[in-house]
Parts: structure tokens; sequence; C-alpha cells
């Protein structure tokens, strides 16, 4: 045989081969066509898609609490988090590290003093989806002092180091509190 054939026949039973192998193009399951291949993403999107996620789903939606009793305590108790005071700090600072081996910054001996500055509820209201409520307002000032270092890689690698940096970040905690006689459905007793 010639050549060229032996070579044709070889190519067709690899591809052969390769049609009927299962992989990622031949999955189990419902048959996606060529949307079931995968598609590859990149570590720093998958980051960014993730933090925006753990965001909205800790600190993007305002709670909705019981009644205020009369003569009972109304300030509010739940202080920021270390960790809401450090991503409100890098959403105001602009600052996530830097370029690695060129230009990064780093925070080390981070001290985070909280400060309650405001604290107060607006009378009630109908609020749409919610009915009666009142809205509680407390607000904070978040000092944060940290040692600051920064590398420079390029054109003379060096380091700076600023031993008493310090920012100052301001955060609102909302939530609501229902008014009046809240009917939450039937009591249920096992």
């Amino acid at each position: 045989m010639s050549n060229k054939i032996v070579r044709g026949i070889l190519c067709l039973s690899v591809l052969a081969g390769l049609l009927s192998s299962p992989g990622c193009i031949v999955m189990q399951g419902p048959k996606m066509g060529p949307l079931g291949i995968p598609i590859p993403v990149s570590p720093m999107t998958q980051v960014k898609k993730e933090n925006a996620f753990w965001e909205s789903e800790r600190y993007g939606k305002v709670p909705i609490l019981g009644p205020l009793s009369a003569g009972g305590p109304t300030a509010a108790l739940d202080e920021p988090s270390d960790d809401e005071v450090m991503v409100a700090l890098e959403h105001v600072s602009g600052v996530a590290g830097g370029i690695p081996f060129l230009h990064e910054r780093q925070r080390d001996n981070v001290r985070i003093i909280k400060e309650k500055i405001a604290d107060y509820v607006d009378p009630p209201r109908v609020v749409p989806l919610i009915g009666p409520a009142q809205l509680h307002h407390s607000h904070w000032k978040c000092t944060v002092i940290y040692t600051e270092l920064i590398h420079v890689g390029w054109p003379f690698p060096h380091t700076i180091r600023d031993e008493e940096s310090s920012e100052v970040v301001y955060i609102d905690h909302n939530h609501f509190h229902m008014v009046g006689d809240v009917d939450t459905g039937p009591t249920l007793t096992y």
C-alpha cells in the first residue's frame, strides 16, 4: 500500500477514536449541544464575581426586625465587623495589593477603632412589600491604623515603610423595625 493510504487510514481511525471517546464534548445527562462545552474563565474574573456575590449576600440586604417595645432599648447593638471595615477600606482607597514584583502594597499590624457617631429611629411609615415600619439608622466612624509597606520593583527595587498610616471609613448600618401588632402567621407546635 502506498504511504498516503496508510496515513489516511491512520488519521480516520484517530478521528473516529476521538469522536467516540467521552470527554468534554460528549457528556452523560442532558444533551446541550454546543452549550455543553466548558468555557475557561480567568481567575481574576472569578475572584471579582465571588467578591461581588459575597458583598451582596453579606452586606447588601436590609434586615427586618421585630417591633420596638415601649421603654425598651432602641440603640443598635451590632457594630461593623472587621471584615466589613476592611472591604469598605479597599473600596475607598482603591488599593487591592498592586502589581506583583512591580508595585505592591501591604497592610500589617492593623488596628480598628469603631465609634458610634449617630443612632436614631425614623417615625413609622408604610414601606412597600414590608408594610408599616420604622427605619433604624446607625452611623459608625471606623479608624484603621496600620503599618504600610510599599515594595517597588522597578526601576530601582526598594521598600517604603510607613509605621503610622491611618484612614477613616464611615459605615452606615440601617435596618427596619416592624410597627404595630405584627401577624407572623400561624404558630406551629410539635
